[in-house]
């Protein structure tokens, strides 16, 4: 096994101490010119989320963990959450039933047994939640006994939804902070990027390692680990306007893809239909729990406009909430539409979305008195890295949870409240996978340190900054909510100019966070643009008007890359191009 440092003996990790005391066993891999750090664990698990930080608490009583964290740890999709746990606890409501009502949010291209393999192990995922301390709502009964209060959201037939109040994903993400903190066998190191897995020179079927950048010290480093597991998120920030924070861009998928791994589904971004629109309000949700709740959209005027588009009305799945809201807005020339909830008593508006009320409040609206401007912005990635039922991507070692995953379960659209189920349900299966092939994991390969002394500082960060927003812009121009052939051609030879730029200009420079970002943005954006074009139908949260229906036998889009030119050079961000397989 390999053993990380206690978190009391990291505060300096370029000491000549810390080497000495930790760098005996690899000294051998460093170089007598380079100021190489490296750190040893037995599992990495690159992601501070829900995903993250759930396979880090069932490791670490069997094997020493370190948890990458971009940003702050705190800093993550989970955190901004508003919307709770799918979960059949209701003797009304059934396995069954929830396992229908995803496939129907799916469009089709659910994996049926991905469905019911997740929607099985719900309740005993957030029944260790529940074990965690996470608060959820509660309510008491006639007889007055207490239980947990249940809400519904867009597409479920049933209360099923755990929450806590309007900010089930804070809740989530504190709970599991604190449980992590308290372990001695996890170790969270705060403002890394990771910049590309390290494939073994042994075995092309293997990872071990991963270099990153220590944002703090400016300098690469190497974290060497039998296991490696992806809970990085989505590539949401590939879009001009998004819900998510600014750690969302992509980086575990575009990390497997060049580490040799497929990716799957990647055109079905999931555009949430409600996000505040306010010049102060960058990035806030309003939760589809208002909906469940009996919010009603409508226009300026106070017109409703759902039941124009689906039999279900407010109540519609997320696609088709908002392909509708954005109809109605480039056919009225509107900025926003509006969500109205203020039928409902002020006390249960207050009660159940406190968050949401205080939050508009401090902008001068009254929930219970007027209703909300709303405007749909890019949410969830429902395709990902492919994955089997441990969480097992096509490398032997390499693990993929979360958002960044594609298992299955999302298909054509993301039902409410199935995601940070995901993250739970398959931490689970995945740290159970990894405990019983720890005896036999071995990580004691040599591993070129990164090579600093042929890259220069870049004096143009404010071009790649522009390249990073052009791409933002263009995305959400080309391939946003509704795409044609033309659009989506235009995007892809835009990308093909910046991937060009970057192998070429930026290869050499030193790294940096918003380098490192554009670089796995572009390759985001390269994948749900290829795959977009792959798919010549209109189905779920993928609208093209050149392909306006459906096809009658759908699949998913399954892009390849050629494993054996995934080798990253250290020192550089170049790589060997990467052709592209379409299944």
């Amino acid at each position: 096994m390999c053993f990380a440092p206690h978190p009391l003996d990291l505060p300096n990790l370029c000491s000549f101490e810390y080497i000495q005391k930790y760098m005996k066993s690899v000294s051998s891999s460093l170089t007598s010119t380079s100021n190489a750090i490296e750190h040893r664990c037995d599992v990495l698990i690159i992601g501070s989320g829900a995903a993250g930080l759930s396979l880090a608490l069932k490791l670490a009583d069997h094997c020493q963990v370190i948890v990458l964290s971009k940003s702050d740890r705190n800093e993550g999709s989970t955190r901004y959450a508003q919307g709770g746990i799918a979960a059949v606890f209701d003797e009304q409501d059934s396995i069954d039933a929830h396992v229908k009502d995803t496939l129907n949010a799916g469009g089709g291209l659910c994996e049926e047994p991905a469905v019911r393999f997740t929607t099985e192990r719900a309740k005993a995922a957030l029944s260790w939640l529940i074990g965690y301390g996470v608060p959820f709502d509660t309510e008491k009964t006639e007889s007055g006994e207490e239980r947990f209060h249940l809400t519904r959201e867009g597409g479920h037939s049933h209360r099923r939804i755990l929450h806590a109040a309007d900010a089930t994903g804070e809740a989530l993400q504190i709970t599991l902070n604190d449980a992590v903190s308290t372990h001695p066998n996890i170790h969270v190191f705060e403002r890394y990027n990771a910049i590309d897995l390290i494939p073994s020179k042994q075995d092309k079927g293997r990872c071990v390692g991963a270099y990153v950048w220590n944002r703090q010290q400016e300098h690469v480093e190497v974290i060497r680990a039998p296991f490696i597991a992806l809970a990085t998120g989505g590539g949401s920030k590939v879009y001009q306007y998004t819900s998510n924070p600014d750690v969302s861009s992509g980086d575990g998928i575009a990390m497997a893809w060049r580490a040799g791994c497929r990716v799957a589904n990647m055109e079905f971004n999931q555009f949430h239909p409600t996000c505040l629109f306010h010049p102060q309000a960058r990035n806030f949700l309003i939760t589809e729990a208002l909906r469940g709740e009996g919010a009603n959209l409508c226009h300026a005027d106070g017109t409703r406009f759902m039941h124009k588009f689906d039999e279900r009305g407010d109540l519609a799945p997320r696609d088709v909430v908002a392909r509708a809201i954005d109809y109605e807005m480039k056919r009225l020339g509107a900025d926003c539409m509006y969500l109205d909830i203020s039928h409902k008593p002020a006390d249960f508006i207050v009660k159940h979305f406190p968050n949401i009320y205080r939050k508009c409040r401090s902008l001068g609206i009254d929930i219970t008195r007027e209703p909300i401007p709303v405007v749909p912005a890019a949410h969830y990635s429902c395709g990902g890295v492919m994955t089997d039922f441990n969480a097992k991507t096509d490398l032997d070692n390499v693990y993929a949870i979360g958002e960044v995953a594609y298992t299955g379960l999302h298909g054509a659209n993301r039902m409410a409240s199935n995601s940070l189920l995901e993250c739970v349900v398959f931490a689970s299966s995945a740290a159970e996978h990894i405990l019983a092939q720890l005896p036999f994991a071995s990580c004691e390969e040599a591993i070129s340190p990164w090579d600093e002394s042929q890259v220069s500082d870049s004096d143009e960060e404010v071009i790649i900054q522009h390249n990073w927003h052009e791409l933002r812009l263009f995305m959400w121009d080309y391939v946003g909510i509704v795409r044609t052939d033309k659009r989506l051609e235009r995007a892809m030879r835009r990308i093909q100019l910046l991937e060009q730029e970057i192998n070429e200009y930026y290869s050499h420079f030193r790294v940096s966070n918003n380098l490192l970002e554009l670089r796995n943005l572009v390759t985001v954006a390269e994948l749900i643009v290829r795959c977009a074009m792959a798919r010549k139908e209109s189905r779920g949260l993928h609208f093209n008007l050149d392909h306006p229906n459906q096809l009658d036998e759908p699949l998913p889009t399954i892009l390849v890359p050629e494993k054996s030119n995934a080798r990253p050079v250290p020192g550089s961000l170049t790589a060997t191009s990467v052709p592209v397989t379409e299944n």
